[in-house]
């Protein structure tokens, strides 16, 4: 009887030694990271025919980035909406998420896989027949 009592607490001591945060293996990871926090950027301005407006912003963490044309006027608009990568050497917005022809209240959703520099833009794709002044805003982590 006391040989088996040895061994449970010698296999309790095993146990409880398995459990040392030295063995990766049996130990649960941690995440230490900050948790992520949706950042909002608003851009008012205008466009002129032919024209174009191009707001960059930083993405912190890869994740879910969204747009939303929340204003033109006059409210009937029609106009280029896109959301792209800035490229700070050249000043340029590169085209990834695009349309031709939006309307107050469209989104454009995308996804950046990592951190970085993006742009919105808003421009003339052809149908504007006067100067439009827009809101837009754009949420990503």
């Amino acid at each position: 009887m006391a040989r088996t009592f040895l061994s449970v607490i010698l296999a309790a001591g095993l146990a409880a030694s398995a459990c040392n945060s030295n063995n990766p293996f049996l130990t649960q990871p941690t995440d230490t990271s900050t948790p992520a926090v949706v950042t909002t950027d608003t851009f008012d301005g205008s466009v002129t025919v032919n024209g174009g407006t191009t707001n960059p912003f930083i993405v912190n963490r890869a994740g879910t980035v969204t747009a939303t044309m929340s204003a033109l006027e006059p409210s009937d608009a029609t106009v280029g909406f896109m959301i792209g990568t800035w490229n700070s050497t050249t000043n340029s917005c590169q085209l990834v998420i695009v349309n031709d022809a939006a309307v107050a209240g469209n989104t454009l959703i995308g996804t950046a896989s990592v951190a970085g520099n993006f742009c919105v833009r808003v421009f003339d794709a052809g149908k504007m027949t006067g100067s439009v002044n827009f809101q837009v805003q754009v949420s990503h982590y």
